[in-house]
């Protein structure tokens, strides 16, 4: 995306937050379930009390997304055939998994095959949302202005492109690296150490190779974590896609995480950062 596109597109999204301004808009949220949940709650809670019209899209049985207290955003559900005890077990393998300490590259093969597995578990939710009529001639009726999503599952990706909408990206980071990728920010192999690596920014010359490896590795590995929901959003789509090709388009990153805290690094003009953790 050209600099000519970010710059009023991010300066939107600023004027939703500000009331009185502009006229309300019509956002539709696609939450990751969750933890992600509970910082995303907060924007969605305050756009709407700024006189926009906010519709929250989540599955029946979701975690964390259920509201004791009022608020003002539209909640719209779509029924699910997944338990919460699936979830709940998904979720305890995959930390039990995080908990061990193992080598590498035994730790990087380790957390691989338990991601794809929890990712598979909590994705089977996006594709029922597809498979639900109701829903989707919901979405198409509903002339959203843009969507507001968290991209880890890609799912509010693949709904923001199936409706053509301008959709802005909530989200603490990605797997592999994506964020920056997709957004074309240059990541030196040097300075730049990779998750699995668990160096620090000054790194030995056996480090850096280590990291190289990773980062040749990292496109493999994601392509298989999210092979499912490529396969799915090519058919949804019509069209063949990427992991890229989902995130690329998205026309403001908010970066749940603080700048100075990270690994210094060059970022684009349409990447937020506004701390949380």
């Amino acid at each position: 995306m050209t600099l000519r596109l970010c710059y009023p597109l991010a300066a939107w999204i600023f004027i939703l937050f500000i009331s009185g301004v502009s006229e309300g808009g019509k956002l539709l949220v696609v939450p990751m379930i969750g933890s992600h949940w509970l910082s995303m709650k907060e924007v969605a809670h305050k756009l709407a009390e700024k006189g926009h019209e906010v519709v929250v899209l989540k599955p029946e049985v979701s975690w964390n997304t259920g509201d004791k207290h009022d608020h003002a955003y539209t909640v719209k559900t779509y029924p699910v055939s997944t338990k919460l005890e699936d979830l709940d077990n998904a979720f305890k393998v995959y930390l039990a998994t995080h908990l061990k300490s193992m080598p590498f590259p035994k730790n990087v093969i380790a957390l691989h095959n338990i991601f794809t597995y929890l990712f598979e578990s909590f994705y089977a939710q996006c594709k029922e949302l597809f498979s639900s009529t109701e829903t989707l001639q919901y979405l198409n009726q509903s002339s959203f202005d843009a969507v507001l999503t968290d991209p880890f599952f890609m799912c509010g990706a693949t709904v923001a492109n199936y409706l053509s909408l301008p959709f802005v990206f909530f989200m603490r980071g990605l797997p592999c690296n994506l964020h920056f990728e997709a957004a074309q920010c240059p990541s030196p192999l040097s300075y730049v150490p990779r998750t699995f690596s668990f160096n620090s920014d000054h790194m030995t010359f056996f480090q850096r190779l280590e990291n190289t490896l990773i980062s040749l590795l990292e496109r493999f590995y994601c392509n298989a974590i999210y092979q499912d929901a490529i396969k799915f959003s090519s058919e949804v789509l019509q069209r063949d896609v990427s992991l890229i090709d989902l995130l690329n388009s998205a026309s403001v990153s908010i970066m749940r995480f603080d700048f100075v805290f990270e690994y210094p690094r060059p970022v684009m003009p349409n990447m937020v950062f506004v701390g949380d953790v």
